[in-house]
């Protein structure tokens, strides 16, 4: 894709032999982001879904498939919400609809839930609707503390998930608002998520250890869209390395504490420390 150099957009049956490959290279752990051929604003792609997750366990079992909860690449107006009349988030019904999503994924297969839309008391819902339903071996990543950042730009041209109009603003953090970013992460871990993340990953390594300390869970950072993005481009134009800075980038996650890496560049970093 013209927006994340090495990083493709796979069709259901291309998708196959890239998780071949992935898992060869040793790659295990996967994030999903489904896009369906046409987009709804009330309407689960069920059938989509069921199909995509199920055929992937069934010829790789031994991945590890987590499939990330939002709305914004299935929706016409990209936002991660449902929305009321006049524009503005629909916070409860929301959640709702993606813990609805949430079981589906669990239905067909999913080995874990990512919930990335940022809505209020969304962990309680899916946490709920999949121990109700039998799926309480299920765990939770959540997107606990994740921030209005202008460094999502390239994800969102390859998943035509910008938003139509506005912002997001009214449900993402304050990149100022320290306070808010630890306690969203706090409130997420109370409502039942199994691991905590920060997003932007350079941006909040300030945040790592605090969210730890104050949680005791697991707390990773996802390495987003306009950071891979800036080190290739920086690369391409010859003002760096583009192994070493990726491997820099890891190093300062890993010296602040973080649990796990969330990144464009999985692949390519298995080799780098193979």
């Amino acid at each position: 894709m013209d927006s994340l150099p090495g990083v493709f957009r796979d069709t259901e049956s291309s998708v196959f032999k890239q998780v071949e490959l992935d898992l060869k290279a040793g790659v295990t752990h996967f994030i999903l982001f489904l896009i369906p051929e046409l987009k709804s604003n009330s309407e689960i792609p069920k059938s989509f879904y069921e199909r995509s997750i199920s055929s992937l366990k069934k010829k790789f079992p031994e991945s590890f498939l987590w499939m990330d909860t939002c709305m914004c690449s299935l929706t016409t107006h990209g936002h991660c919400g449902l929305l009321h009349p006049d524009g503005s988030i629909d916070n409860h019904t929301s959640v709702k609809h993606l813990s609805d999503i949430a079981l589906v994924y669990a239905q067909s297969g999913a080995d874990g839930i990512a919930p990335s839309d940022m809505m209020d008391g969304r962990i309680k819902s899916h946490r709920s609707i999949l121990d109700v339903n039998g799926f309480s071996n299920i765990p939770i990543l959540s997107y606990s503390t994740k921030f209005k950042s202008n460094f999502y730009g390239p994800f969102r041209a390859a998943a035509d998930s910008a938003p139509a109009q506005g912002d997001r603003s009214s449900y993402q953090i304050d990149v100022r608002n320290r306070e808010d970013a630890v306690l969203s992460s706090i409130r997420d871990k109370e409502e039942g998520a199994d691991f905590l993340m920060v997003k932007p990953g350079m941006t909040s390594i300030d945040l790592i250890g605090p969210i730890r300390e104050k949680t005791g869970l697991p707390t990773g950072v996802y390495q987003v869209s306009g950071e891979y993005a800036s080190i290739h481009y920086l690369s391409q134009n010859g003002f760096c390395d583009f192994d070493s800075a990726l491997s820099e980038t890891w190093q300062i996650f890993s010296r602040a504490g973080a649990s796990y890496l969330i990144t464009y560049a999985a692949r390519r970093g298995k080799e780098i420390l193979s």
